[in-house]
């Protein structure tokens, strides 16, 4: 049987789970999703063990600092799987959920009902909490997933989805519910995106080359979670102790994350007492500077920034800072080159704030806060898909509801139309 053959059987059976998971009763997938977590911890041993081999080949493969963070999985990462996952068990049902509901001049009453998508397609890199959480959230909204895993985390991967399995066997998961891509080849990639008729909807999350090698070849509908060039804009109304806490969390606490930011602009009427601060502090922190022209006039110790700097996503410790003239300028720099994920202002200006949270194009739009906080179990939607960064059907955190489409039922009493 070929790659193809594979793949397509894949997809046939995942449309038949498909259609089981829509009769599945709220309390049964809820049964399902907490198995789920008791079989994580009870496993925990053998996805540790999987993942240290991972671990041992991205270190031998040279793979970043950052990613293999992404990559790594401790006890207690272990755990806050399970915990995840429990959490999805918690959320309210968006299955059968009345949107609205009206009658009309003729008799006709409408309902507009949440209904599953059907099947979907993830394609993720290197982070494996990603397999547990699409699951979870799968399962709960009652659509059938296939997940297509990186390399890097392939038999951490395999280990977790092999214990979600067994343990949604013991509570009446329907088999092929979770399907796992066993092969690295990056062919069947392709070959997922090509179902179409049998897969509903595929959401690629991970690097530039991986978005639009998908969004290239895909026959079916594409919800892009991509890369988070994210910015802090520190206006002249900030205040400086507060700019700086929210620049030094969003950049440092953890930034091979997509919501970690890459950029800050500084107003220029504040760019000479504020940026010799921020600089001290980031440097200390081992963070890498890159500056424009007007920056680095500052703090001329900052490496020079090139034009690709401020489109890239570093998912490292360097950050590219810019000085703008006004809260309008900082808006037309993000939308020119910011990816529409997660980008901030701190400002005590109303006028300011206002501005800038109407004319970003951008996802998440913050006011004196950072942008870490672009994360569904952070917004209270439970576990997550992945950041949309598109605008069709779904954007920012994607979780239970945007994992559902909806339907028309329409009740009448014999009316036909005229």
């Amino acid at each position: 049987m070929t790659l193809h053959d594979d793949i397509v059987a894949m997809g046939q059976r995942a449309l038949t789970a498909s259609r089981l998971l829509a009769r599945i009763s709220p309390r049964r997938k809820n049964a399902i999703l907490k198995a789920f977590a008791q079989e994580i911890v009870k496993d925990k041993a053998a996805i540790l063990e999987a993942n240290a081999a991972d671990l041992a080949a991205g270190k031998t493969a040279g793979l970043s600092a950052a990613l293999l963070d992404r990559l790594e999985l401790s006890a207690a990462r272990v755990e806050a799987m399970a915990q995840a996952v429990r959490a999805v068990a918690e959320l309210p049902d968006p299955v059968g959920r009345v949107i609205r509901r009206w009658t009309r001049p003729n008799g006709l009453a409408l309902i507009k009902r949440r209904v599953p998508i059907g099947v979907i397609g993830i394609i993720y890199e290197a982070r494996p909490n990603v397999t547990a959480d699409a699951a979870a959230l799968c399962l709960k909204t009652a659509n059938a997933v296939i997940l297509r895993g990186g390399k890097e985390a392939l038999r951490s991967n395999r280990a977790i989805v092999a214990a979600l399995n067994a343990g949604g066997r013991r509570k009446g998961l329907p088999e092929d519910a979770i399907q796992f891509v066993q092969t690295p080849d990056h062919e069947a990639i392709r070959e997922l995106v090509q179902l179409e008729g049998l897969v509903d909807l595929v959401i690629p999350r991970g690097g530039e080359a991986l978005i639009k090698a998908v969004t290239e070849h895909s026959r079916v509908p594409v919800i892009k979670h991509y890369k988070g060039v994210c910015h802090v804009f520190v206006d002249e109304s900030a205040d400086h102790d507060m700019a700086l806490a929210i620049i030094e969390n969003a950049k440092c606490q953890r930034p091979g994350v997509c919501n970690a930011i890459e950029k800050v602009l500084i107003h220029e009427a504040i760019a000479a007492t504020f940026l010799p601060r921020m600089a001290e502090k980031l440097l200390a922190r081992g963070v890498e500077l890159r500056g424009d022209e007007a920056a680095r006039r500052i703090v001329p110790n900052m490496r020079a920034a090139t034009e690709t700097d401020w489109t890239q996503e570093y998912l490292d410790l360097i950050l590219t800072v810019g000085i703008v003239p006004s809260v309008k300028a900082a808006v037309e720099h993000i939308n020119r080159y910011g990816s529409r994920h997660s980008d901030a202002i701190v400002a005590s200006s109303e006028a300011a704030q206002t501005l800038f949270t109407e004319e970003v194009d951008s996802a998440a739009v913050y006011v004196n806060a950072s942008t870490r906080f672009t994360d569904g179990g952070e917004f209270g939607l439970g576990a997550e898909i992945g950041i949309s960064t598109d605008k069709l059907h779904a954007r920012g955190p994607m979780a239970l509801e945007e994992l559902t489409t909806y339907k028309y039922v329409i009740h009448g009493a014999g009316q036909v139309r005229s």
